[in-house]
């Protein structure tokens, strides 16, 4: 005989529990079926039924997610799902880390803040360290949020320029073969950059701090010979730099200043992946004061489920070549 039950939680307004239920009852419908419950509504409370185990971890889940209703984020697939591996994990409590404040508002109005765990670890690093690294796949957030941590500083005046860099390695293709001056061959490489630059400021205000020279945005050899100082510089897929290459890098921090890199370690297009520079900057940095480490998984990924799904897959064969020494 199975052990049913049946839990009733309140709802502080009608437009709680709009948001709740989403439309058609779509976020609802998730519940549901993640822990094979039933949930109903009357007014302003929701029945929550089925075997006790499953009522009990559908209760705590709602539980946050009106939290999160209630400081204003709007509940959509991703954020649902993260909350479901939150309260799987038991971690349902730090769930209102992610809703602390925001990091900038974009110009469209937009509050930037982290959206998993993993994330709010990451804007902690970069806040507590002269330099982060910030390694992990695709769609974890590690260059917009490194963005809006940069315009954040710029904007407090705690330092004067942003500095936005990444190496111009092909991923298939050869920068010979691409039209234009120099400039406008290694432009296709730098528009992740571009475009976080355009959600925070606005193309108009972009430009402008451009051209007076608050913002750089340049291929990583255009870094040799500098110092850096009260500067907010950001390094993209660095997993494609040399050895040699981030240590010319690193070594460009100047006073006042702040770097953070970020990279994809199963992503390398280097001919020799064993020769990454950030996955030897790892390595030999790893143990040294004031530089942060932090390393994303799929659970942090703000993509289309099947995304987490993909990322999953391809890490599992990168451990599988890893352990076959591979690479």
């Amino acid at each position: 005989m199975t052990d049913t039950t049946e839990s009733f939680i309140d709802v502080e307004s009608v437009d709680g529990m709009i948001a709740l239920f989403g439309n058609y009852d779509s976020n609802i419908n998730l519940i549901q079926k993640q822990y094979n419950v039933s949930i109903l509504s009357r007014g302003t409370q929701v029945r929550v039924g089925g075997e006790k185990a499953d009522v009990d971890r559908a209760c705590s889940a709602i539980g946050v997610l009106l939290d999160m209703v209630k400081k204003g984020e709007i509940l959509n697939e991703q954020n649902i799902r993260y909350v479901f591996s939150l309260v799987d994990d038991g971690n349902e409590a730090e769930a209102s880390k992610l809703t602390d404040g925001g990091i900038c508002v974009t110009v469209s109005g937009k509050v930037v803040r982290a959206k998993t765990l993993g994330q709010k670890k990451y804007i902690d690093a970069i806040s507590n360290n002269t330099i982060v690294m910030g390694i992990g796949p695709a769609g974890t957030g590690k260059t917009y949020l490194a963005v809006a941590m940069a315009v954040k500083a710029f904007r407090s005046h705690s330092i004067n320029k942003i500095i936005l860099t990444r190496p111009a390695v092909e991923a298939g293709e050869k920068l010979g073969f691409l039209p234009g001056d120099l400039q406008n061959k290694v432009d296709p490489y730098l528009r992740p950059l571009y475009d976080a630059l355009f959600d925070m400021f606005g193309a108009e205000t972009y430009t402008r701090l451009l051209e007076r020279g608050s913002i750089e945005v340049a291929p990583l050899a255009y870094m040799r010979g500098r110092t850096l100082d009260d500067a907010f510089v950001i390094l993209d897929e660095a997993q494609n730099t040399t050895r040699e290459q981030i240590k010319m890098f690193l070594t460009r921090l100047g006073f006042n200043s702040k770097m953070v890199i970020t990279g994809d370690i199963t992503q390398i297009d280097l001919p020799d992946a064993s020769k990454s520079g950030l996955v030897d900057a790892v390595k030999v940095l790893k143990n040294v004061e004031d530089i942060g480490i932090v390393r994303f998984t799929e659970k942090d990924v703000v993509r289309h489920k099947l995304v987490q799904d993909i990322i999953r897959a391809y890490e599992k064969a990168y451990e599988d070549r890893r352990s076959r020494n591979q690479i």
